[in-house]
């Protein structure tokens, strides 16, 4: 039996495309096997839907494949690893710098692949983005891929709606493809997402899902017996199906019904055996989740016609193959697209402008001014008040900052309320506030999404449903994006909403995640001074904590500038000569009270410092002689003040320190008790200040 049925073409056209398909299949398993780890099954699966999408379909080129109107491919599966790599191999893809030039070296030199899933690879065990060419998303926790493929077509959509003019109403029309299994679909991300492509009517995006009906554990019978047609179809997609992954012509008929589908996405299910070629591992967990083993991988080959005892072959021919299918196709349509982006910089130089900063994470000249200043007010406002008025601001300037959230903008005050910022929706994709839904999980996942494409966005909710949205928000920092998340409701502040929604672990989880910045402002001047931080990101997520409780404006006449901030920790307020006997040390809504202990402090001729620590990981980045002196050594007394877990706070307090905070889950009370009952209060800041004062004065 032949490993593939190909359309009636010239013969010798029908040999090459089988050649090239079992070449993609023998790479896989050679790679595997010399890792001695991996999974060859679905890469020998599904050569024959990768071969035909990339040679036929997929508008890519392999000599730049940063361009930005390329076609999008996302291996949602990431265990199948080593059929992304075969395909970056076998097209030539050149290897980019994180500054976007093309290097002219292969993306996955041979080398590479024989050292799969070993340190130092260039293919390691699942795609990662920024470390592989050509890999457009990170992707392992299976569902991930997927959902951050809706956030790309959305990026799509958006570009087109803005920048595509009369005369260039195809500047950007790029398709977006993923490649899923039974996992990404069981995962609850995946449907989550779909959802809302289904909404959106997103019909340049196009799932392909290998129906294989296996998972680790064995058949899928065991966990999953739903109809995903029919689940799709009920999402508003079109759904079409492939009997048999080697079908090489109603594979390509498949593709072709998705690019005539005007209206809504597209499902291809392709019924597939995974390890095909394997004789005595079709349709086994083994295929799936470990090496075939020496002797497999001999009878593969022969099955397939290949020689046995070559490793890592590719024959003659078939590198040209692709060079005069997707490598030719792909260089023609880079060009004539940069062809039209010179002309298109003539006619629209402010939108053509736009553009080159977008791409190269550049911001407007002038995009900070009119970024409000707050007056000293002993009321003060809540921080997510303070965040919308200099978000707004910001967005005024910023045309590509756009963003909204898992429904709950009204209350984390993330609504772009500018003339003519609209939704996005299916009736209008201009729209700057995107509507995720009740979809948190999912909404991470699209962020990731829009940002892959260099679209600026944010998204928010309340900070207890990071819960909910940590596997995607942990990728924004593995691909080193710089996506924003705000979020609010950030204490017990959250009053009688009681435990379920007060946050008090999840500081610590924040600061436990390496790459990401978190920000917990203490007024609205270091609100203001968070977002400057924060918008000049390039290569790091930030999660921005605010408060839905007033806080007091600080007097910044009485008290040190906001501008602080941009530090990570600042000296607030001191005692005279710079020489203290006690440091206090808060972050967000806590440092108000922090200055009151201060203040009483004072009076009684206690010699105290507040230390604003808005960002741990800001303060961590600079220079020692900084963060001496604001926490210098020799001052042992110190007292943190932090409406959650203390968890890391005895790396400033130090192991003989106090930290005024919360052992135990919140409770549901109004704000004044909850401050009481868990001794948030001047009282018990001045005396935890006393009292490390007289230890450390007995111990020196």
């Amino acid at each position: 039996m032949s490993a593939a049925t190909v359309s009636p073409t010239s013969p010798a056209i029908q040999r090459m495309d089988l050649t090239s398909i079992n070449t993609i299949r023998t790479l896989s398993i050679d790679g595997v096997q010399a890792a001695n780890s991996g999974h060859p099954g679905t890469p020998m699966a599904m050569a024959p839907v990768a071969y035909c999408l990339w040679q036929q379909f997929l508008r890519f080129d392999p000599g730049d494949p940063v361009w930005p109107n390329r076609d999008r491919f996302v291996l949602s599966i990431g265990h199948a690893s080593m059929l992304l790599y075969s395909m970056l191999h076998l097209t030539e893809v050149r290897a980019v710098s994180k500054d976007y030039e093309i290097l002219g070296e292969p993306s996955v030199p041979l080398d590479s692949i024989k050292s799969f899933r070993q340190l130092d690879s260039r293919c390691p065990g699942h795609p990662e983005y920024r470390w592989t060419s050509g890999v457009e998303t990170t992707t392992g926790p299976l569902g991930q891929g997927v959902a951050t493929s809706v956030g790309i077509a959305m990026a799509r959509q958006w570009l087109a709606a803005r920048y595509n003019c009369p005369g260039f109403d195809s500047l950007f029309d790029f398709n977006v493809y993923a490649l899923c299994g039974d996992g990404c679909m069981m995962e609850g991300i995946s449907g989550e997402a779909a959802s809302l492509a289904g909404h959106l009517q997103l019909s340049n995006l196009c799932w392909i899902y290998d129906n294989n009906r296996i998972t680790i554990e064995g058949q899928t019978s065991l966990a999953f017996s739903e109809d995903v047609a029919t689940r799709f179809i009920g999402y508003g997609w079109n759904v079409t199906r492939v009997g048999d992954a080697n079908d090489l012509d109603m594979l390509a008929r498949a593709f072709r019904t998705f690019l005539s589908t005007k209206d809504r996405p597209t499902l291809i299910i392709v019924d597939s055996h995974i390890g095909y070629g394997a004789p005595n591992k079709q349709d086994t967990s083994g295929a799936h989740g470990e090496p075939l083993g020496e002797e497999e991988v001999r009878l593969a080959k022969r099955n397939y016609g290949w020689p046995e005892d070559k490793k890592f072959y590719v024959p003659e021919g078939v590198y040209d193959h692709f060079r005069q299918g997707i490598g030719k196709r792909g260089k023609q349509l880079r060009d004539d697209w940069f062809a039209r982006i010179d002309e298109y910089r003539k006619q629209y130089p402010d939108l053509a402008e736009e553009l080159y900063r977008m791409q190269h994470r550049q911001l407007p000249e002038g995009w900070d001014r009119d970024l409000p200043e707050f007056p000293a007010d002993p009321k003060g406002l809540a921080t997510r008040e303070s965040s919308a008025k200099v978000l707004n601001a910001a967005a005024n300037n910023i045309p590509w900052l756009i963003g909204g959230s898992a429904d709950l903008a009204p209350s984390t005050k993330t609504r772009i309320t500018q003339e003519g910022a609209g939704d996005f929706s299916a009736e209008s994709y201009a729209g700057r506030n995107l509507h995720f839904g009740i979809r948190e999980h999912a909404m991470g996942a699209l962020l990731n999404g829009l940002s892959l494409v260099k679209i600026r966005p944010f998204g928010s909710g309340f900070f207890i449903f990071v819960d909910y949205m940590r596997g995607s928000l942990r990728l924004s920092a593995l691909m080193e994006l710089p996506v924003i998340y705000v979020f609010t409701h950030d204490s017990i502040g959250v009053g009688e909403d009681g435990p379920t929604h007060q946050p008090i672990e999840q500081l610590a989880h924040m600061r436990s995640t390496p790459g990401l910045i978190m920000i917990r402002p203490a007024d609205a001047n270091e609100v203001r001074e968070a977002w400057k931080v924060i918008l000049q990101l390039h290569h790091e997520p930030a999660v921005l904590v605010l408060s839905r409780q007033a806080v007091p404006t600080i007097d910044r006449e009485k008290y040190a500038a906001a501008s602080g901030l941009a530090h990570g920790a600042y000296v607030l307020a001191d005692a005279p000569g710079a020489d203290p006997e006690v440091i206090l040390i808060g972050t967000g809504s806590e440092v108000a009270l922090c200055l009151q202990a201060y203040e009483q402090l004072s009076k009684e001729g206690v010699r105290a410092r507040v230390v604003s620590m808005p960002s741990w990981e800001l303060f961590d980045d600079q220079e020692g002689s900084y963060r001496e002196s604001v926490l210098p050594r020799h001052v042992k007394a110190r007292v943190s003040v932090e409406q959650a877990s203390d968890f890391g706070w005895s790396k400033y307090t130090g192991c003989e320190g106090h930290n005024v905070c919360i052992e135990t889950f919140g409770a549901s009370a109004p704000l004044k008790q909850l401050m009481k009952k868990f001794g948030f209060s001047t009282e018990e800041i001045v005396a935890a200040a006393k009292k490390q004062i007289a230890q450390h004065q007995m111990r020196s």
